[in-house]
């Protein structure tokens, strides 16, 4: 099947899993992720619809971030989803819109310098291991709930990271564990939604998105109140 006929099922099957969830599937971003995929792929993508682009790998935009802008100016918002280096934060500034895999305060510091120098506020997103994996980047969040220890370092950091002049925190991100049952995949999403909630009560701030769910899960997300989904083998197909 082509990109277009992809993303009219996926199209399908959000607002499928938005009627389940009694949800409006226009409060769901869908997010396209490109990662090893070709410009007239992302092209292709655009022309049926898609107006977010998700990359894992600088070096990858990098390389697709022009010839994609000559042939569709203006038409995209890019989001770096994946693991940064921090040498590497320089590049993503001057490439993505929104960075939805902020991990680290150093990370953060480093940002928000950059983004000043460039007299542009970076939206960002924090990513929460919530899962626990020690596979998986971002601040540990498992068990928040019920380990005061990891709660008042979450508290502790996202207190930092307000303080910090030109960074836009937008929300929060994570990654449920792979091929997982449902329940737990469903807990994984709950949690980062309660998360959300606590730190919006506690701290009077306003954390608008939820990023959460992929290709295998996201209609577990949506379900479990997901603002962003970041898709890529349902749209794109399987990567070479």
């Amino acid at each position: 099947m082509s990109i277009a006929d992809n993303i009219k099922r996926l199209q399908d099957r959000i607002a499928d899993a938005c009627a389940r969830a009694s949800r409006d599937p226009a409060a769901i971003t869908l997010v396209a992720v490109s990662k090893q995929r070709t410009v007239a792929d992302i092209v292709s993508a655009v022309d049926a619809g898609i107006q977010h682009i998700g990359e894992n790998r600088v070096e990858e935009c990098s390389a697709k971030y022009a010839p994609v802008e000559a042939a569709l100016p203006g038409q995209l918002t890019w989001h770096m989803v994946g693991h940064v280096q921090s040498r590497k934060a320089k590049q993503v500034i001057q490439l993505f819109d929104i960075v939805q895999s902020l991990d680290s305060l150093r990370l953060a510091r480093r940002y928000s310098r950059l983004a000043g120098e460039n007299a542009r506020p970076l939206k960002v997103l924090l990513e929460i291991n919530i899962s626990g994996e020690a596979s998986k980047h971002g601040f540990a969040g498992y068990n928040w709930y019920q380990e005061p220890a990891v709660k008042e370092r979450l508290w502790r950091e996202l207190g930092e990271l307000l303080e910090l002049p030109h960074l836009d925190i937008r929300g929060l991100m994570t990654m449920a564990p792979f091929q997982a049952e449902e329940c737990v995949i469903r807990r994984v999403f709950a949690d980062l939604a309660n998360l959300r909630a606590e730190l919006q009560s506690s701290l009077g701030i306003s954390l608008p998105e939820l990023s959460m769910g992929m290709t295998d899960d996201f209609e577990l997300a949506i379900a479990e109140g997901a603002t962003m989904i970041r898709v890529g083998r349902a749209i794109f197909g399987g990567r070479n």
